[in-house]
């Protein structure tokens, strides 16, 4: 993830604060709205809209960009209010205690305990002005929640395979390898580090912020558009290629099943198990195998007495390896052929809202707005950063 969820608190914003960043907000939509008049009022020579419920339309089209845009400008407020909050403690204690930031498990905790008590909260006050309509609340059955888990995985597997191979074809054509910041920090803190933060913090957070702040608040348009938005400002909020494909994937999908049970428990378990899966079990095995000797022996060309004695010693963790990736393998075919099989039965099918977007309008309404473009920009530009660094 762009940065490892922490332990979450609420803390006591300043009513001052909030309406100078909701008036600021609320300056931008009105912005928009000069510009949706102007587009009216230049289409003034087109052909009339018949009967009043074609009107009725394009006024719902309006509120939804606006209410869309809003959105949008509340998590680049949030993103802002984040980073700010994350450099301005890492500087000052790079100033006042540098020997820290060489820990990475005190570094971990300088750059989450920011956001968690101020950037978050903040955002979470924002999103709260927005009016919510939570989707109606189904129960799962555990064959079906079992179901639901290994197409998950599946899901973040293959993407992750995608994104792994594109950040891989980029670094040929950059002349160096693309860090993978994911990798980097799992391999840099203890693992009680990982379990805190990837397995309990991050899904706790992430599930509240990206699926039901989002979802509740755009599913009136349509189940379709709620769950698109939710895993595409999800993914975009990673900041970095090597999790967008797969956090993307993975944000649409758990966006489904809250859509359709209402329950945000089951997409934290869910979120849960693929974190400690692919964080904590994958960074013990790494561990057990010494992978960074097992690359020094390559890149020294492979001497076989060396290389032979490293295998002796580490021959445990190479079979628990083997049977990991196995398992990993065996429930990525098994969650592929599930997917095929719920789409040939038509399990995915949406249920139609009373207020959906019209056909071919989803897109222009939900994301071609200023809100919007402001937060697809702002985050590009930071894969894009880090991507040449």
């Amino acid at each position: 993830m762009h940065i490892l969820f922490a332990r979450f608190h609420v803390v006591r914003i300043r009513s001052d604060l909030s309406v100078k960043l909701l008036n600021s907000v609320k300056t931008f939509e009105a912005m928009e709205g000069l510009c949706d008049r102007y587009s009216n009022k230049s289409g003034s020579g087109d052909k009339r809209m018949d009967g009043m419920r074609e009107n009725e339309s394009v006024v719902d089209l309006k509120a939804a960009r606006k209410r869309f845009s809003r959105i949008g400008w509340m998590y680049v407020i949030g993103t802002i209010v984040i980073n700010v909050a994350q450099y301005g403690v890492v500087y000052a204690v790079s100033y006042l205690r540098p020997e820290w930031l060489q820990n990475g498990n005190l570094y971990l905790l300088l750059s989450m305990l920011p956001m968690y008590l101020i950037g978050i909260p903040i955002l979470i006050l924002l999103m709260k002005m927005i009016p919510a309509d939570p989707p109606v609340r189904r129960s799962m059955r555990a064959g079906e929640f079992v179901v639901s888990g290994i197409m998950c995985y599946s899901m973040m597997y293959i993407a992750n395979i995608i994104g792994n191979i594109l950040t891989t074809v980029i670094g040929m054509f950059k002349g160096g390898q693309v860090n993978n910041q994911l990798l980097d920090v799992a391999s840099s803190i203890d693992i009680w580090m990982s379990l805190l933060f990837m397995v309990i913090c991050a899904p706790l957070v992430e599930e509240y912020v990206f699926r039901k702040l989002i979802v509740d608040r755009t599913i009136r348009y349509g189940q379709g558009v709620a769950i698109v938005t939710s895993g595409l400002m999800f993914g975009l909020f990673h900041g970095n290629l090597n999790q967008f494909i797969y956090a993307f994937v993975l944000g649409m999908f758990l966006a489904f099943l809250y859509v359709k049970t209402g329950n945000l428990k089951i997409t934290i378990a869910l979120h849960m198990i693929v974190n400690f899966l692919g964080g904590v079990v994958s960074t013990l095995i790494m561990k057990l195998i010494d992978l960074d000797e097992y690359v020094r022996i390559l890149e020294n060309g492979m001497d076989q007495d060396i290389l032979m004695t490293y295998v002796m010693e580490h021959l445990a963790g190479w079979i628990v390896f083997i049977v990991y990736f196995v398992f990993l393998v065996g429930v990525s075919i098994a969650g592929f052929v599930l997917l095929i099989v719920c789409f040939a039965q038509k399990k995915f099918k949406l249920e139609k809202s009373e207020n959906v977007i019209p056909k071919g309008k989803g897109f222009l309404t939900a994301f071609l707005n200023v809100g919007m473009l402001v937060y697809t920009i702002l985050w590009v530009g930071i894969i894009i950063f880090q991507l040449l660094q």
